[in-house]
């Protein structure tokens, strides 16, 4: 009966992680993930929380505990970055992240003696890396991405450079964010438990604003100056690690600096390009057939193997080759225009301009539309019955493909949602 009760307790822990649009799909492997990062209390304390940020007396409510006890729980496992913690109006909200970007990441941060991140690294592996459930769920389903590239600005030319809008500079969001900090690249971390990292910095990937700030309080990251952090980009160019960040306009809270044999979001990408598992910049590089000599400095260095070398079909040099793109797989980051020696790679405009949502809530929305999930944001607390009740009606009309269609087109990802979001002040029960 113990063994039902424990197992009953990470079920319910991933019913709940499983409301957010990007979830995570059952299985052995996550349950073993789950059981080192929670214990059985936990999971199930957890699994009755909210979605949207919340207080501590909202959590001694659901758990039936008082508010002093309740902020002890929630400040430990804010304490291991199971939940973020950010101070609003002189009161601690907490909320529970997705796993990824999320708790997953946060949990292989920093060096840590309290759970054995070998193993830890061994299950992410297996669950991310073999299985392919996960990862097919957070970086194919729908229209609307967890992440997006950032151009490298050294790779753009003066006239280019002018049709580069703010958020898309990650040197903007360093110098705009409240909150800078760095912290052991979670890919390169789990790679090297496993032999299999390669020699790319591992402390450069940065977290902003209020995740930066809960990070930096609890230990997990390290707080940075607007100065280490152009330094840290220009490290990250130096070694053409490619810049993916949270793909909204304000309150980015994270840009990792991705290597193409490590980081999940640059795998992902060669595994189901066809599918676009990350947002593309809104550039395209051109290459000058004239002053390509073949040497394949761009294929080397593209994280997703977006170029390639075929013959230049050239009758007197008949092993001389060419560079070209596959158009479908570039992520637009400008990396190959940096190392071409001849200088034979620019970026232009792509023909149709990338969206990025407006900020996180505007992209959960959106991406709750596409995937069906809606009424999880809708209806939070599903703990209470009126709330699944609504949920599962709500749910069933959101299946219907010619409502999911109306729902989740372009006109919800227009102004009109933006103002809804910008001017409609969130309430904390």
């Amino acid at each position: 009966m113990s063994h039902l009760t424990s197992r009953e307790a990470y079920t319910r822990l991933i019913d709940r992680i499983n409301l957010f649009p990007q979830g995570a799909p059952p299985s052995e492997l996550l349950y073993k993930i789950l059981q080192m990062l929670f214990s059985e209390r936990e999971a199930g304390l957890v699994a009755s929380l909210p979605i949207k940020p919340f207080t501590a007396a909202v959590a001694a409510r659901e758990w039936g505990k008082s508010i002093d006890e309740s902020r002890k729980i929630l400040d430990a496992l804010a304490e291991r970055a199971i939940l973020l913690d950010s101070e609003e109006n002189g009161e601690m909200l907490y909320s529970l992240p997705p796993p990824m970007a999320g708790f997953f990441e946060f949990s292989m941060m920093r060096v840590r003696n309290d759970i054995d991140q070998k193993l830890l690294s061994e299950l992410f592996y297996q669950y991310l890396n073999v299985e392919e459930d996960f990862i097919k769920q957070l970086f194919t389903r729908g229209e609307t991405q967890l992440g997006r590239t950032f151009v490298q600005e050294p790779s753009l030319t003066a006239a280019v450079s002018l049709h580069v809008l703010d958020h898309e500079r990650a040197s903007e969001i360093i110098h705009t964010a409240s909150h800078r900090a760095v912290g052991t690249c979670y890919c390169r971390h789990k790679m090297a438990h496993l032999d299999r990292a390669c020699n790319a910095s591992m402390e450069i990937c940065m977290t902003f604003n209020g995740a930066a700030d809960s990070l930096i309080r609890h230990g997990i990251a390290r707080p940075i100056d607007v100065q280490e952090g152009i330094d840290l980009l220009q490290q990250a160019y130096d070694q053409n690690l490619v810049q993916f960040g949270e793909n909204v306009r304000e309150g980015v809270n994270f840009i990792c600096n991705c290597c193409g044999c490590c980081c999940e979001a640059m795998l992902a990408a060669k595994r189901f390009g066809a599918l676009h598992p990350v947002h593309t910049t809104n550039f395209l590089p051109k290459i000058d057939e004239e002053r390509c000599n073949g040497c394949g400095k761009c294929v080397d260095v593209c994280a997703v193997e977006a170029m390639s070398l075929v013959s230049a079909n050239d009758p007197h040099k008949k092993r001389k080759r060419k560079a070209v793109l596959i158009e479908d797989r570039c992520l637009g980051c400008g990396v190959c225009v940096r190392n071409c020696p001849e200088e034979g790679i620019s970026l232009q405009q792509r023909g149709e301009r990338v969206l990025t949502p407006l900020n996180n809530v505007h992209r959960a929305v959106v991406m709750a539309l596409e995937r069906g999930k809606l009424q999880n944001l809708i209806f939070d607390n599903q703990a209470h019955w009126n709330h699944r009740a609504m949920a599962a009606i709500v749910g069933a009309i959101l299946r219907l493909p010619p409502v999911q269609q109306v729902m989740a087109g372009r006109q919800m990802k227009s102004r009109y949602l933006e103002y809804l979001i910008t001017h409609v002040k969130p309430v904390h029960n």
